[in-house]
């Protein structure tokens, strides 16, 4: 008898982390309005008009403001998306905090109309690599164990994959990494608790952490990646995902062997027949 897979994330503490995020206007909802913006820059690289737009996203009034004219639903397990209905459907810098991600694509394929297109933007695997390997260091050396602090996110091979697991054609995914600089492990921390993205594991320790692991944290942090101001790096990398929904007008792969040019001729390179060896070039 199989069993559900436990969920990764708790969504009440989630949902509470981001009430009490500070407001859109604050420095520290940079990253939310950096990932707007960039999703506008690549959309006017598409040579479509979109009219039913949705965006999905855990601060919608933030993505009000870029994309004002669109739906704003928000990233609940179960979409409140209308089948079919949809040109384009943003999912905005929320994906990565999903207990189903390829399900959260496969809901916003479904709002899709055939050849509309999908284009998200979550967190990848080296977002904050220096904080999670400081503070396991820390707690390590503090404790001697480990407990869920910082969330796992996944690299962008595995990322781009959700496109196709969930029927959309023409899969894209890329990187567009962001380095921050902060005064301590502790002011990057405190701007990760106002960004709504602090821990929200399901798995996480309920206690309050003793101060000494933070004080710890932010030694560590400085002493293995601290500049020569003693301002510490963190590296935030967004993950863009494009795909469309399908449809006949869409280009498919040639069959194979359907190749009219042999790749030989288009290189202009010596073809062997196999098992012998190029003769050297003469220098």
């Amino acid at each position: 008898m199989s069993q559900t897979p436990p969920k990764i994330t708790d969504v009440t503490a989630l949902r509470r982390n981001r009430a009490r995020a500070l407001n859109g206007t604050s420095p520290a909802m940079f990253l939310q309005h950096e990932a707007a913006i960039e999703v506008q820059e690549r959309l006017s690289e598409v040579n479509r008009t979109f009219t039913d737009v949705a965006v999905v996203s855990g601060f919608p009034e933030i993505w009000a403001e870029y994309f004002p004219e669109a739906t704003h639903v928000p990233d609940d397990e179960v979409l409140n998306l209308p089948v079919e209905q949809i040109d384009l459907v943003i999912h905005g810098l929320c994906l990565h905090w999903a207990n189903d991600p390829v399900g959260q694509v496969i809901q916003s394929r479904r709002a899709l109309r055939p050849d509309g297109l999908f284009m998200g933007v979550m967190f990848g695997g080296q977002t904050l690599f220096e904080l999670r390997a400081t503070l396991a260091e820390a707690e390590i050396a503090l404790t001697g164990g480990l407990s869920p602090r910082v969330l796992p996110m996944g690299e962008i091979r595995d990322l781009g994959a959700l496109i196709g697991r969930a029927g959309l054609n023409l899969p894209v995914a890329d990187l567009s990494p962001r380095n921050v600089s902060y005064r301590d492990a502790i002011h990057l921390m405190r701007d990760l608790r106002a960004m709504g993205e602090g821990n929200a594991l399901t798995q996480r320790h309920r206690k309050t952490p003793p101060r000494q692991l933070f004080v710890e944290t932010a030694e560590r942090y400085a002493a293995t990646f601290g500049d020569a101001d003693g301002r510490i790096p963190a590296t935030f990398e967004l993950v863009f995902l494009t795909g469309w929904a399908p449809d006949e007008s869409q280009p498919k792969p040639l069959r194979p062997g359907s190749a009219k040019t042999r790749l030989a001729d288009a290189l202009g390179a010596l073809e062997m027949p196999t098992g012998e060896k190029i003769p050297p070039k003469d220098v």
